[in-house]
């Protein structure tokens, strides 16, 4: 390891609240992920800037859920923005596959999510979880998570402030699971992750480059159990979603993190 990628190394650590460096194997450098190359893919606003600086080389834990398990004790019992102190029960980080393909990026949790500390576990989460069984894969399959990781007060709107406090725990995620494709789950989701103001309505039914992986902002669980008509607009961004899967994995140069062969 030259001294340049020392510096990326100590860099990366230090975003996951590590220090020092460590002659344990579990720190290693991998080769760049495969970046799925699909057409008809718009650009998400910002994406470059946000995305890695060096995907040649990008130095990680033994293996996902050590540096997500990383993430969660530097995130704390977080103090770092007002929710903390506006009735919020417990921090709702993120659950599922470490190395999942898929992963689902909400917008804050609920009363349901805040006593149990698990995103999606409530009417809108029963109606995702029916949604990622109707594209043949199972809830432990995939990354769950929240664009807020507390509940606001009475499930109001997160504030911009509250978004910019919390987000960079949300790209460290995404940084370290590495998805093929990401669903973003309604407004808050997709115009945090875009970086744009545009309605869900106008972003739905586009795919987007971010952070590596494909984006598919689509309307959330929530606004379906209200507006029922939508469930089929939000079907064909599911079949889009199992597409772009299917052909990130027969074109990706390297082996399946979960390939048991």
């Amino acid at each position: 390891m030259d001294r340049d990628q020392l510096k990326e190394h100590l860099v990366f650590a230090a975003e996951l609240g590590v220090g020092g460096v460590s002659r344990d194997p579990a720190w290693r450098v991998r080769p760049s992920a495969a970046v799925c190359q699909t057409g008809g893919v718009d650009q998400a606003p910002g994406a470059e800037e946000r995305a890695p600086a060096d995907l040649i080389s990008v130095p990680v834990f033994g293996d996902a859920a050590e540096a997500l398990t990383a993430v969660r004790t530097d995130l704390g019992e977080c103090t770092r923005c007002k929710l903390h102190a506006q009735g919020r029960t417990q921090i709702v980080f993120g659950v599922g596959n470490p190395e999942a393909d898929l992963m689902f990026v909400g917008e804050a949790p609920g009363a349901d999510e805040d006593a149990k500390g698990i995103p999606f576990v409530g009417r809108a989460g029963q109606l995702l979880t029916k949604i990622i069984e109707a594209i043949g894969l199972s809830r432990d399959a995939v990354y769950i998570a929240n664009v807020i990781k507390c509940r606001p007060p009475g499930n109001r709107n997160p504030e911009p402030d509250e978004v910019a406090t919390c987000e960079p725990f949300l790209f460290r995620q995404i940084d370290v699971i590495r998805p093929k494709v990401i669903v973003a789950l309604g407004k808050f989701g997709a115009q945090t992750l875009l970086r744009t103001l545009d309605p869900i309505s106008r972003l739905r039914g586009r795919v987007y480059d971010f952070r590596g992986a494909k984006l598919v902002p689509t309307f959330h669980p929530a606004y379906l159990l209200r507006n029922p008509s939508s469930k089929r607009e939000v079907w064909e961004d599911m079949k889009l979603v199992r597409r772009l899967l299917t052909e990130c994995s027969s074109s990706s140069p390297f082996p399946s993190r979960h390939s048991t062969s």
